[in-house]
């Protein structure tokens, strides 16, 4: 086989980001005629979606199951909460994270408790898919991971995918599951390329993955910032560091059990995310593993987070403003000083 052949060959087997998206809601869509698509611009017609996860949907499925609506976010999380509670399966498309505030009435209010106040007789099999995350110079009102808002509501459950098979199998899982769920997919990640999942894939969702085996320092992330993470773990082992990734995958629920298990190992923890460090989800991970493996730990443990500021638009700014993979270096060697 040619060197073009061999490349072509691995590429086939290959998806982006935003193809493991797309998998994940036209398999959805074929198990289970309930299962319906809503947001903006999201039938074909009007372009398949911002980040065309949605192309080609409204064309096999038709229009009455991919809905492209008004811009009002408002409307479509209220029209998704009312048709789940009806017994459809709604897919909910926010255009970005940012603008999921207009909806949070219908989400934190009604989604989220809905079970809860009816004595477990009404699900609420909500998906709410939106999109985030600073590095494309979108400024403050278009970039900013959310995930510790809504992973503080008792009732929704929350997750950030990291890579695109990775992406396919959450997001079906959170179609399919019976409770209102958020799916965080960081725009800088839709064109990346990984390895294409087997049809079918589902990955539980309140399940942690862990990414790379270490034995020196856990390193905990989830989203973005664990494909970086792996490649710096890759780079350390030249220097005979051994660092293990935990990739959380759902904030909420929270894999504890995982995360403390790993943790004991090593005695050290590091954790990374993109969102600012005022009262995230590393504070609360960090609270979870001083309370259980207290007196156990080697080292204190280090958070690594973005500046306590709005997203800027000005693209040095934003440079400044991200966590760095520098910065991870930097923790890692800290810890095991």
């Amino acid at each position: 086989m040619t060197d073009r052949s061999t490349r072509n060959s691995q590429r086939s087997k290959t998806i982006t980001f935003q193809q493991g998206c797309t998998m994940a809601l036209d398999e959805a869509m074929a198990a289970d005629d309930t299962v319906f698509l809503l947001g903006e611009d999201v039938a074909d017609r009007e372009g398949g979606g911002t980040f065309k996860v949605t192309s080609g949907l409204s064309t096999k499925y038709g229009v009455d199951r991919v809905r492209s609506t008004p811009i009002s976010e408002q409307a479509i999380v209220g029209t998704a909460v009312g048709a789940a509670v009806a017994g459809l399966r709604p897919v909910a498309e926010i255009m970005l994270m940012n603008f999921i505030t207009l909806g949070l009435d219908q989400l934190v209010n009604h989604a989220a408790k809905l079970r809860f106040m009816s004595g477990g007789k009404t699900g609420v099999p909500l998906t709410v898919r939106t999109a985030t995350g600073a590095g494309g110079g979108t400024g403050g009102q278009h970039s900013d991971m959310l995930e510790a808002w809504l992973a503080h509501v008792p009732g929704l459950k929350v997750v950030v995918p990291s890579s695109p098979a990775e992406a396919k199998g959450l997001l079906l899982s959170s179609v399919l599951d019976d409770d209102p769920v958020v799916v965080v997919e960081h725009t800088q990640l839709y064109w990346t390329r990984g390895v294409a999942p087997e049809p079918g894939l589902r990955i539980p969702l309140g399940k942690a993955n862990i990414a790379r085996r270490g034995s020196d320092v856990s390193v905990i992330t989830y989203g973005r910032p664990v494909g970086q993470v792996l490649e710096l773990a890759e780079k350390l082992a030249g220097e005979g560091i051994d660092i293990e990734v935990v990739d959380l995958r759902t904030i909420s629920p929270l894999d504890e059990r995982t995360v403390l298990e790993w943790v004991a190992r090593t005695r050290r923890a590091v954790i990374v995310h993109e969102a600012v460090g005022q009262f995230g989800v590393g504070a609360e991970v960090s609270a979870r593993v001083n309370e259980e493996l207290h007196g156990q730990l080697d080292a204190p443990v280090v958070r690594v987070t973005s500046a306590n500021a709005p997203v800027p638009f000005s693209r040095p700014l934003e440079n400044e403003y991200l966590y760095k993979i520098s910065d991870v270096e930097s923790a890692i060697r800290k810890s095991m000083a």
